[in-house]
């Protein structure tokens, strides 16, 4: 018998031992709670009895006939019914109490608080929306429109900055405005809080006894450099508040996010780790079963016990099982039984992205990883042949409902897991070494903490280079036919791919094959086009464009307020160089993104404004680039600037209003609007013939200035100022002529941008309008004397 014929009869037992039928009632009970979950009552109900009803039909025609398969369908039938109550019975709970109809009214209440998870500290997109602070909380005693009420209703707090040191399991007083939520939310409403919140009480012992070992945890890493310092505890506990942003998108685009999260990753290494030692120490039977539920215990309060950490714990274990010898069929079983349990006590999580990758993922490992396995031994290591079945099959469960969320498909991800693989464990073992001991002794927690930061830094290193890969990832649009299809390619190598794992002149071509597209990518769907001269990033809330310069060389204009979103798109465009980055002005959502342009790239210069406002961000920004050994220069009223075939003038600022020694502007300034958008750099810039207007966020009494001025602003391509604010002077818009008027901004943001009498100026001026909340990124191109658009389509449904 040939190798190949051998993998495929393991492949084939492997299968018998497999009873799929016992995934359907699961399957049908998740499909049940993602419809039932915003539903009535009565409606969940009324599922429910017809459910009963057909399992009674069922034991019915099974007792005259015989039918075959009718345990499995009347299985169907009570996951169903018990799925359509349990969402029934979770809806009427968040409406019970006065929470919901309160946040209808949007009224002003007063509320007693449990906190119910960590604080998560969000920035605005510009300097008008100060960062903020959301939670999660329950609400045990509400008094607004003149009652008192005790209840026990969740809900989602966004409050301010003075919120980010509540903590887990404390019980807070605070006052805010309830807001509604969208149906089948988990919570009953939004609470929006701008008063700092009254602490009652402190968290239980053995919560207080777990953050403690959480801060021991960080403080044994201290002195590592940032991205380890943030890497080992979210390693250990899932606590990604450390991690730096740049990393946390490296990790997305090479499939190593699950290792930063809190996910079954985590207490796989663990178990696998605990049980062999407790195994050598003598324990066994019910003895290793013990110790196993301990640990699971411990790691469940030190990762704090909230949905995402429950169901980490328990795909955790499926996973483990799967990979440790249990049969296929009681593997499967396990995870049917998971599934079905963790939606009868939360349905909520029916609809959660987090849910559906881990049970795609323990899917994939219970049911594709063995088989794949068995094929690979066939002429390699066992080992070898399990650390690359697990990431490939999970990879592939997962890739349709990435692709989904994130509008990207990994090309790196099976070979990143493979290479970072082996440093995982030695540092999640290592760190929860270091949070254990560190209660003990700090100076043995710092050792333990210092040789954990090594396997860490692997890890990093792994996903920086991955990242930066031409073909890393491949942009897939993100609709309900592209990721369709991308179902349909992902099934067909769920059907064919254990034949060529098993041959292993065909395993090396598709490698081979692999790393040409990852290493010379095709273009993904035409984008990018070849021959742009200018792309609006699609970078959110914000602005940031780039001037092609030349192959792997551009200018950038503004960086959007996201780093991981700039760099994206750069990575996409192919840019290696940036000769001159232009800041307009010194607002987060212009200046924010700095990061993500110096990732992997060399910035020779950066160019601000004379306005060095607001203080501390331009401290932000000099300290980055003094960090990078980049200089900084001050653009100069009407100077002329050239970079390869891109020519641009300056048209503005002239003057900048006056700073008082704190950085504020005097109070001798009469700036209408915002100082800092009144002081933006406007660029007249040309490439190929093309003319395009940049002007930042210039706001009414400046863009009159510039009128005034007497500069020829006659333009191919306007970019229109503040994301299309209301605040334009049609003077200054109709002196552009523009053919083209691009606006950057972000989907459904919260100042009411594009203004509708925005658009309705520039459409009364005949110009065309590409907006990136709408059509993602947009490529402007130059063929024969036409002005023509790309767009690549917005990232997300």
């Amino acid at each position: 018998m040939s190798a190949s014929d051998a993998s495929e009869s393991l492949a084939e037992k492997h299968s018998e031992q497999t009873d799929l039928r016992l995934l359907i009632p699961a399957a049908a009970g998740w499909l049940t709670a993602v419809v039932l979950v915003a539903q009535e009552l009565s409606t969940a109900l009324w599922t429910a009895g017809v459910a009963v009803a057909l399992v009674l039909a069922v034991v019915v025609v099974h007792r005259r006939s015989g039918l075959r398969g009718w345990a499995t369908l009347a299985g169907v039938a009570v996951v169903v019914a018990g799925m359509a109550v349990a969402s029934g019975l979770q809806v009427e709970g968040l409406r019970a109490g006065p929470v919901m109809e309160l946040a209808k009214a949007e009224a002003a209440v007063k509320v007693r608080l449990k906190v119910d998870g960590d604080p998560s500290v969000r920035s605005g997109s510009s300097t008008r929306r100060p960062p903020y602070v959301v939670v999660r909380a329950t609400v045990e005693e509400v008094s607004g429109r003149g009652e008192t009420t005790r209840v026990r209703t969740p809900v989602l707090v966004v409050g301010s900055i003075r919120w980010k040191d509540v903590r887990f399991g404390q019980h807070v007083e605070a006052s805010g405005r309830l807001q509604q939520v969208d149906r089948g939310s988990d919570v009953a409403a939004m609470l929006s809080s701008r008063m700092p919140p009254r602490v009652l009480d402190e968290p239980g012992w053995w919560l207080r006894a777990a953050e403690r070992v959480r801060a021991g945890l960080r403080e044994s890493v201290a002195e590592e450099p940032e991205a380890v310092r943030g890497l080992v505890p979210a390693l250990v506990m899932g606590d990604e508040s450390g991690l730096p942003p740049e990393v946390a998108e490296d990790f997305k685009t090479t499939g190593l996010t699950h290792l930063s999260a809190v996910s079954g990753t985590n207490l796989t290494l663990l178990l696998a780790f605990v049980l062999p030692l407790a195994r050598l120490l003598g324990v066994r039977a019910r003895g290793l079963t013990a110790v196993g539920l301990v640990m699971v215990v411990v790691f469940v309060v030190l990762a704090r016990p909230q949905p995402s950490v429950l169901r980490a714990a328990a795909m955790g274990l499926v996973a483990l099982a799967a990979m440790t010898g249990a049969s296929g069929r009681r593997a499967v079983r396990s995870l049917s039984v998971a599934v079905v349990g963790l939606l009868l006590l939360d349905t909520s999580l029916a609809r959660s992205a987090g849910f559906a990758l881990s049970v795609l993922a323990t899917a994939g490992i219970v049911l594709l990883g063995p088989p794949w396995r068995d094929a690979l031994a066939r002429w390699m290591p066992m080992r070898l042949a399990e650390a690359i079945s697990c990431p490939l099959a999970a990879q592939l469960a997962c890739t349709p409902v990435v692709a989904w969320l994130s509008g990207q498909v990994s090309l790196v991800a099976v070979a990143a897991n493979l290479l970072a693989g082996p440093a995982v464990g030695p540092a999640t073992i290592l760190g929860f070494g270091a949070a254990g001991i560190a209660l003990l002794s700090a100076d043995l927690a710092r050792l333990l903490g210092w040789l954990a930061g090594w396997p860490a830094r692997w890890i990093i290193l792994v996903a920086e280079q991955g990242a930066d890969l031409p073909g890393a990832s491949s942009a897939w649009p993100a609709t309900v036919v592209g990721v369709a299809v991308l179902t349909i390619l992902c099934l067909a190598l769920v059907i064919g791919l254990h034949r060529i794992l098993a041959r292993p002149i065909a395993m090396l071509l598709a490698v081979v094959l692999l790393a040409v597209v990852v290493l010379r990518p095709v273009r993904s769907l035409g984008w990018p086009p070849g021959d742009w001269l200018m792309v609006a990033c699609d970078v959110g809330q914000g602005d940031g464009l780039v001037l092609g310069a030349g192959s792997g060389t551009a200018v950038v204009v503004d960086t959007g307020p996201d780093p991981a979103a700039m760099n994206r798109c750069l990575r996409e465009l192919g840019v290696k160089r940036v000769p001159v980055l232009v800041l307009s002005h010194f607002h987060a959502d212009h200046a924010g993104g700095l990061a993500g342009v110096l990732q992997g790239r060399k910035v020779d210069e950066i160019e601000v404004t004379p306005y060095f406002a607001p203080a501390a961000e331009y401290k932000r920004v000099a300290d980055l680039a003094a960090v990078h050994r980049i200089p900084i220069r001050v653009v100069g009223f009407r100077e002329k600037r050239a970079v390869g075939p891109i020519t641009w003038t300056a048209l503005w600022p002239a003057r900048v209003p006056a700073l008082s020694p704190s950085g504020k502007p005097s109070a001798a300034s009469s700036e209408e609007g915002s100082p800092e958008n009144n002081a933006s750099i406007a660029m007249m810039v040309e490439v190929s013939g093309l003319k395009m207007l940049m002007t930042g966020d210039l706001e009414p009494e400046s863009q009159r200035a510039v009128v005034a001025t007497g500069v020829d602003l006659r333009a191919d391509v306007l970019k229109v100022p503040h994301h299309g604010s209301s605040q334009q002077d049609p003077g200054f818009i109709a002196a552009t002529r523009a053919r083209l008027a691009v606006i950057s901004l972000g989907a459904e943001n919260d100042y009411g941008h594009p203004a509708p009498r925005t658009l309705d100026l520039l459409s009364r001026q005949g110009m065309r309008i590409a907006r990136t909340d709408t059509s993602g990124s947009i490529a402007i191109l130059k063929t024969d004397d036409r002005l023509s658009l790309i767009s690549k389509g917005p990232s997300r449904p």
